[in-house]
């Protein structure tokens, strides 16, 4: 059996900022992170459109907001330090119609209560002059967004706290906790552990680990899909940047948009659609168990009955390649359906309560000897380094470190 005074669960970019922060917070601790898979990053961490997201989209005063503003600064600084690929290329977001302007001005406000620097409001021909394809009547400019190559940053925090004398264990699904007079007893796949402290980063499984622990799911994790094409090589000029629309408050999704890859290319995407596996990367991947979880939850049927034409249209997409490129034309008119081919797709870890209403902060539950993050969709990502000094801050004040 192997002791750690705090565990956590999950080597995502969440779970391994976490104890990357964790040693610095609470450097007399021994930190452990148990990861299911052969290596850490493996599912959304690394199955992501690779971008910096500034903070523009959230409600001012949530820790969304909070987290992802300062997030991306550490973020950058630390891609900086470490020589990480990076580049912070700036992105558009585009009005394509006068009603889309309105929320665009809205945007910029909510932009500016977040905290975000350089934001400029462009008419048309200051458009063309940023990206020669564009359509739209007008955009926001958001200079601090950028691209980046988070397998590097978890490969990177991985050196880092092993470096630090953290642990890392792969192969170490975890199968059962107990909780013990010492802490909790945990049972993975590659052995028995125990600690003192445990903080659950399992992403597209913490309701499971959670319930694993003795609390109820009164949230669940629903796994949804987004699809990618490329532009092919060819015709890659047609986009420069960061290419976006405006969130219609209507649907619970972003939309389609254009992404620069760090590695080169440009990806279009994604869509949204309910996979049938919570590690379901393709059309034809089905896990039973996860399916049956997602169908036999009110909360899946009332969301549906809430978004059905949403609902529908993201299906249709999934399904058309034409009707994927007539969404991506809104934005960059000239794309043609022969530009597009088979690109990636990336699984989004969706808490949703049982009305059917998703979970749009990042949602944190405390137990006196557990920490649960379980709900950290985008910009989770971009901001992992600021939750993971949030919830090490947390964990420290909770087993009363200094």
């Amino acid at each position: 059996m192997s002791t750690s005074r705090i565990i956590i669960i999950g080597g995502g970019i969440v779970g391994l900022a976490t104890a990357f922060k964790l040693q610095r917070q609470c450097p007399e601790h021994a930190v452990t992170v148990l990861e299911k898979e052969p290596g850490v990053g493996r599912h959304q961490s690394g199955n992501n459109s690779g971008v910096l997201h500034a903070g523009l989209y959230y409600k001012p005063g949530s820790i969304k907001a909070r987290l992802a503003v300062s997030g991306i600064r550490e973020m950058v600084a630390f891609c900086s330090e470490h020589k990480i690929p990076h580049d912070v290329c700036g992105k558009l977001v585009v009005a394509t119609d006068d009603a889309e302007l309105v929320r665009l001005r809205a945007l910029h406000e909510r932009g500016i209560q977040n905290g975000l620097l350089g934001l400029s409001f462009l008419e048309r021909e200051a458009m063309l002059e940023i990206e020669p394809h564009v359509g739209g009547i007008a955009a926001l400019r958001v200079p601090q967004e950028g691209i980046v190559d988070y397998p590097r940053v978890c490969a990177t925090l991985q050196q880092q706290i092993e470096k630090a004398g953290g642990r890392i264990v792969t192969g170490a699904r975890v199968t059962g906790i107990r909780s013990i007079s010492r802490g909790w007893l945990l049972q993975t796949g590659a052995g028995e552990f125990e600690s003192e402290f445990l903080v659950n980063c399992a992403g597209l499984h913490c309701d499971r680990v959670s319930e694993l622990a003795g609390e109820t799911r009164e949230v669940r994790i629903l796994p949804f899909r987004g699809e990618y094409f490329r532009i092919k090589a060819a015709r890659q000029d047609l986009v420069r940047h960061l290419i976006y629309p405006v969130p219609d408050p209507v649907f619970p999704f972003l939309g389609v948009h254009f992404t620069r890859l760090i590695g080169g290319g440009i990806e279009a995407g994604p869509n949204a659609v309910l996979a049938f596996s919570r590690e379901g990367y393709s059309k034809t991947d089905l896990n039973l168990a996860d399916l049956w979880d997602a169908v036999t939850f009110p909360g899946l049927w009332n969301f549906l009955k809430k978004h059905k034409r949403m609902s529908w249209g993201e299906f249709q997409r999934s399904c058309s390649k034409r009707l994927f490129c007539q969404s991506l034309q809104k934005l960059v008119p000239d794309v043609q359906v022969e530009d597009l081919e088979p690109g990636g797709a990336g699984v989004r870890a969706q808490a949703m309560t049982p009305g059917g209403d998703l979970v749009h902060d990042f949602h944190f539950v405390s137990r006196p000897r557990a920490l649960h993050v379980l709900n950290a969709p985008s910009p989770a990502a971009t901001a992992s380094l600021a939750i993971g000094e949030e919830v090490a801050r947390r964990v420290a004040e909770m087993i009363g470190a200094r």
